[in-house]
């Protein structure tokens, strides 16, 4: 046991005490700080914020999939009650043409710049108002006249015009090694399959608004963002304006999965519109356009090539991805980087392509790429491990690499058997019959399935600062971003640990871009990234406090700067795994899948706080089960438009759908992380579609290899076609 350690430091009024004996917060239970303030209603969110003469805008977005705007006649709308204003291009004002982002160049912000229309629901004006009803009223009064043109909407495999980019995410569009052909040629066993997923969108509990007004020459913007920082920083360049000028808060988010990492048009429609009425004016969006102006998962369509001896070793692998991006500006789902790391083979490639359309333009969704690609390759690996007539378990067991099989990088740490090993025991995977279509219980076919899962994990260089109080409490400021996750809570308990203080003196704030840089909540990169920042910043406090330092009434402050230690980080395969199993019933009569039970075991990290982990995890799973099942955004070709924008026509996993999951992890820790953090947020979507996929084929006989698996998708797989039952459908 570590020695007890109590340091006194003499105060103006109190003495402050650090104490060895607090107890470690860090991998104990803690309720979120912000629960009963979220459950009362009094945690404000950006749409919930006053401000005296606020006015509210509405955006009008193109009924059309391409062409150009050749008016917008106002004159009505301006006359009806209440109307303040109309924005659109030949009046709003202008912004950065050259504008380059947190994640780079994005024409996406570039509104009411131009009469172009991109695609269907491109915002073409603003009505501002004294409410928002007189703003929606005014806003369907208003006049559009287009000039169409023939546009393009309908993705599929085999587009003439895919082509693959230089670059796919954090990665390139390309790897090769070894020969695949040869590889392929020479293999006992071969399994070439197609995949496909459907169009998904986020919808997080909270739609995006912001709220934005001039104060004394600086803006003062609330909006929901999962970076208020990076936000601000974006805005600042996009309106050409010094960083310094634009404050940006963010006290709750509703939930993001990466639709709020970047700036968005109801953003930069309130900063036009409150700087042309200088006033405070508000933009909040419907849940409709949330289905076009925020951005979205791209459907997929995925081809996998496996060769492999009757052992089961993979000797060859290959994995292709095509995905959909907007004429507007590249984005790439980067599906096929899920096999760069997870299986080796003497022949190795994967390629990215993407096709332009006229739709919105994606962007990052839970698990970015892995979702979507670990579901092509587990379940693939599936039908590799039937038709070697091995374990899907012992078949993974055999393809362990030593290292990244593209990178040749050592890993830190890679407890993915270990995974497989523990839930096998607990799920009760030996008692399982390899045969498939054989189990049954009443009427319902009933089958398991398994499958792997990684993310990788990273860190970026944050900045954070913590001050010793003269009441004896802690206050730790970082611009952080809590979209739900617990945030605060899990801060609080790094620092308590690093302050040797009880948590409930640390007090937390973030969601204040003027704390200073620090990584958005996205990439499974918040929690690391703050942390590492918060840890030595209170280390270095506490050190300070040892040495017998007097606490003035303002406090002591101190500011820590990860940048170094960042950069410094060793080369190595860094991600967090885990090993997904479940359990479905499947009614041949009707073609209902019911998933019975999951079960995820992973290692990811050193778990701060093991309550709100579960839920993450929990919830991470509960996504990969919806999208297996139910997601599917449906894009009528003819017009360029969604026919199921809101919730009502687009499905989502609810309670009745969600079984029994139970979540736990193994100990795997980082040993470069002053913590042991790894990250959570999306690993726990990673590889679920795929082990229910895997299960349906394993109660039914039947491969199915497009998402969403419907009802009538079952049905059809079940009309005798004449080909094997394990065959595509």
């Amino acid at each position: 046991m570590t020695p007890a350690t109590t340091t006194a430091v003499t105060t103006g009024t109190t003495t402050a005490t650090t104490t060895g004996l607090a107890p470690r917060a860090v991998g104990t239970p803690h309720v979120r700080r912000e629960g009963r303030d979220k459950v009362t209603g009094t945690a404000r969110y950006a749409a919930d914020f006053p401000a005296d003469g606020l006015a509210h805008g509405w955006i009008v977005v193109s009924t059309v999939a391409r062409g150009r705007i050749r008016s917008v006649d106002d004159i009505a709308a301006l006359k009806m009650p209440g109307v303040l204003a109309v924005l659109h291009h030949d009046n709003a004002p202008r912004l950065k043409e050259d504008f380059a982002g947190t994640f780079g160049p994005d024409a996406t912000a570039q509104v009411l710049q131009h009469d172009r229309v991109p695609y269907a629901g491109w915002p073409v004006a603003c009505v501002v108002a004294e409410t928002p009803e007189q703003a929606r009223e005014a806003a369907e009064t208003l006049v559009v006249t287009y000039d169409t043109a023939p546009h393009d909407a309908d993705f599929r495999p085999g587009h003439p015009d895919a082509y693959t980019p230089e670059a796919a995410g954090m990665g390139p569009a390309r790897t090769d090694k070894g020969d695949v052909e040869a590889e392929l040629a020479a293999s006992d066993v071969v399994v070439d399959a197609r995949y496909t997923t459907a169009e998904e969108h986020h919808n997080p509990m909270e739609p995006h608004a912001a709220m934005a007004r001039w104060d004394a020459g600086r803006l003062e913007v609330v909006d929901t963002t999962q970076g208020a920082y990076a936000t601000a920083q974006d805005l600042a360049r996009l309106f050409g304006l010094d960083p310094a000028s634009v404050h940006l808060r963010s006290e709750h988010v509703g939930g993001g999965f990466g639709c709020k990492a970047q700036v968005r048009p109801h953003l930069i429609l309130a900063v036009m519109a409150t700087t042309l009425l200088e006033r405070p004016v508000r933009i909040a969006l419907t849940r409709a356009q949330t289905f076009t102006l925020i951005g979205h998962r791209s459907p997929t369509a995925q081809r996998v090539r496996l060769g492999a001896g009757t052992d089961g070793r993979l000797r060859a692998l290959e994995h292709t991805s095509l995905s959909a991006t907007s004429t507007v500006r590249d984005f790439v789902e980067p599906s096929a980087t899920y096999a760069r790391s997870m299986y080796d083979a003497s022949g190795h490639r994967t390629v990215h392509s993407v096709v332009r359309l006229d739709v919105p333009t994606p962007t990052y969704m839970r698990a970015p790429g892995e979702a979507p690609g670990s579901f092509a390759m587990e379940c693939a690996l599936d039908e590799l491990a039937e038709r070697c007539g091995l374990d899907p378990i012992v078949l993974r067991t055999r393809n362990e690499p030593a290292a990244g099989p593209v990178s040749g990088l050592p890993f830190a740490g890679r407890r993915l058997l270990d995974c497989f090993a523990e839930g096998a025991r607990r799920f009760g995977w030996s008692e399982r019959d390899p045969r498939p279509g054989v189990r049954r219980d009443g009427r319902w076919l009933v089958g398991t399935g398994t499958a792997a899962s990684t993310f990788f994990t990273g860190a970026f260089p944050a900045t954070a600062a913590v001050t010793a109080c003269a009441d004896g409490t802690f206050t730790v400021r970082i611009t952080a971003a809590d979209i739900g996750t617990g945030a605060r809570t899990a801060l609080a308990q790094l620092a308590a640990d690093a302050l040797e203080v009880p948590e409930d003196r640390v007090h937390v704030l973030i969601g204040d871009s003027d704390f200073g840089n620090a990584w958005l909540a996205g990439g499974s990169m918040g929690t690391r990234s703050w942390g590492w920042a918060v840890m030595l910043a209170a280390r270095e406090l506490r050190e300070r406090l040892a040495l017998g330092a007097d606490i003035p009434a303002d406090g002591i402050t101190v500011r820590s700067d990860t940048e170094q230690a960042v950069r410094a980080l060793a080369a190595y395969e860094r991600h967090a795994y885990g090993a997904q199993f479940a359990e479905v019933a499947v009614d041949p009569g009707s073609g209902e899948i019911r998933v019975r039970r999951m079960l995820g075991i992973f290692a990811a990290g050193r778990i701060v706080n093991p309550l709100t982990a579960r839920s993450q995890l929990t919830g991470g799973m509960i996504w990969g089960l919806s999208m297996a099942l139910h997601e599917e955004a449906v894009r009528d070709t003819a017009s360029g438009s969604l026919v199921n924008a809101d919730l009502a026509g687009y499905h989502i996993a609810a309670h009745a759908d969600v079984p029994a999951i139970e979540v736990d992890w193994l100990d795997d820790a980082d040993p470069d992380d002053p913590v042991g953090l790894k990250g959570i947020g999306e690993i726990g979507t990673v590889g679920s579609a795929a082990a229910v996929a895997n299960a349906v084929w394993h109660a039914t006989g039947v491969r199915h290899r497009d998402l969403p698996i419907r009802p009538d998708r079952v049905l059809m797989s079940a009309a005798p076609t004449g080909q094997d039952r394990a065959g595509r459908r």
